[in-house]
């Protein structure tokens, strides 16, 4: 059951804008914001193409300039928003990162590793939990992908 807060949708509409500054860029439309205290502290849109970077998702630049902007790679007590349910790296990264809460939009049922394909976050060798929610605004998560793939076909 999801316990989504008041201030969630606040912060997904914010990563969908992002998705959208990807679109607009010819990248795959996933956006993501980091949350600590009420704040951004990071935000990032897929950038795999314009980088050359097979690292550079949506979620693993939030976490980046997260970690900057608090001056360590832990960043307890932080939510990430993503419009896309993560992949296996970037559920890693979460893990790695130490962040509190994943909330995402879409459901990925070919590559999702929180729910779809895998529970990677749920491994009982992981040395830290994140609770993790989907679906949240997942009608216009999944219409801007849905969108972006059709009119490459």
């Amino acid at each position: 059951m999801n316990t989504f807060l008041s201030e969630d949708t606040h912060w997904m509409q914010h990563a969908l804008r992002l998705a959208a500054q990807a679109e607009a860029e010819g990248e795959v439309p996933v956006g993501a914001v980091l949350v600590l205290a009420g704040q951004a502290i990071g935000e990032g849109y897929n950038r795999v193409i314009s980088a050359n970077d097979p690292t550079a998702h949506a979620e693993v630049l939030a976490l980046r300039q997260g970690a900057l902007a608090v001056g360590n790679y832990r960043l307890l007590e932080a939510t990430l928003y993503v419009t896309l349910e993560p992949c296996t790296m970037c559920a890693g990264a979460m893990v790695h990162a130490r962040i509190k809460r994943l909330v995402y939009g879409a459901a990925d049922e070919r590559t999702g590793a929180i729910h779809s394909q895998a529970a990677v976050l749920e491994q009982s060798f992981l040395n830290h939990r994140v609770c993790a929610e989907g679906g949240l605004l997942s009608a216009p998560c999944s219409e801007i992908l849905r969108s972006f793939f059709k009119s490459r076909r």
